[in-house]
């Protein structure tokens, strides 16, 4: 039998004491930390960019297939992904945490092992938050706090017609992971057989331990590249690129034969009988870069494996629009993923 601390023999700040006894910081602009009433921060004149999530169990994460310690990670890199999307700099994290009774202390320190990965992982100080008891379930709170140069944050309204649509990476593989997951939990559940992952590591592992995309924001700053607009995906291809296009009052039209896939992940999506093209576009939680440039930009992008050029910005009254690979032109549907409804 583990050892099983109950979190009440420590007390709240106790608790907090423990979770952050290994916190290090590593930004000069982190001032104070943890242990204060407030932390403090000094961005030297550089332009604070935030960014806040709630996670909820039941409707963000199901903890009986999530990892405690992915959880953590999660949590973190979600957020620090809406960072990279303004073209900023993470620096800090705040995170709050609300539990029921069913969690002992060291499923806590295991979430917490997450939370120090990803902060690690991505140069950020976990500079404060706080504790409560929860009726039920596992409550996620946390709060990015990022810099950029002034006047250099992209926005996700400044797209114009005549600009390429880019994006980062692979798309479709967190939806894909989750079908699995959903599915072999069914099976357990009716069963008590236990799961078979099928050696699915890469569609898993998007969506229980996804990276934000710094790599890009890096490649931005180093070829002086300045996109028009951007977001993070986190709700499918079409909703985000929609959330463009009626910020910026524009149209766009996307090319299905330019979507970047991974080769298993695609695989699967037959195997599923499910369009990988639909997995991209209605997936969402990929956490790729969608970002527009200036035509004359192209050459600074085109070499990059981890850019492809999706599409183009059309003026608003032209729509938004599918062109599929047989060569037909379909009106784009929102159809992403929706927090709300249950």
């Amino acid at each position: 039998m583990e050892n099983r601390t109950e979190i009440s023999s420590l007390g709240e700040f106790g608790l907090i004491e423990h979770l952050t006894r290994n916190s290090e910081i590593k930004n000069a602009s982190t001032l104070l930390s943890v242990g204060d009433d407030a932390a403090v921060i000094d961005h030297f004149g550089r332009q604070t960019v935030l960014s806040t999530d709630l996670l909820i169990e039941g409707i963000h994460f199901d903890l009986s297939y999530t990892p405690l310690k992915h959880l953590g990670y999660k949590s973190v890199v979600v957020n620090l992904s809406d960072i990279y999307a303004m073209n900023a700099t993470p620096t800090q994290v705040l995170l709050s945490i609300g539990f029921s009774n069913r969690f002992s202390v060291e499923a806590l320190d295991e979430f917490y092992e997450g939370v120090y990965a990803a902060c690690e992982a991505y140069g950020v100080d976990l500079i404060g938050g706080d504790t409560s008891s929860s009726q039920k379930g596992f409550i996620i709170s946390v709060t990015a706090i990022g810099e950029v140069a002034p006047e250099k944050f992209v926005k996700r309204s400044g797209a114009q017609p005549n600009d390429l649509i880019c994006v980062s990476g692979e798309l479709g593989g967190a939806f894909l992971g989750l079908t699995l997951l959903e599915r072999e939990k069914m099976v357990y559940q009716q069963t008590g057989v236990q799961p078979d992952l099928e050696g699915q590591a890469t569609i898993v592992g998007r969506l229980l331990k996804p990276e934000a995309r710094k790599d890009i924001v890096e490649f931005f700053a180093e070829t002086d590249l300045l996109p028009t607009s951007m977001l993070d995906i986190s709700d499918g291809l079409s909703s985000d690129i929609m959330h463009i296009c009626n910020q910026s009052k524009t149209g766009c039209v996307l090319y299905e034969d330019k979507f970047p896939f991974n080769d298993d992940a695609k695989n699967f999506a037959y195997k599923l009988q499910l369009d990988p093209t639909a997995c991209a576009l209605s997936g969402g939680e990929d956490y790729e870069l969608l970002f527009t440039i200036s035509q004359n930009e192209y050459e600074k992008v085109k070499h990059n494996p981890s850019i492809s050029v999706i599409g183009y910005i059309t003026p608003e009254n032209e729509g938004m629009h599918l062109i599929t690979r047989g060569g037909n032109k379909h009106e784009l549907l929102a159809q992403g993923w929706n927090h709300l409804k249950k």
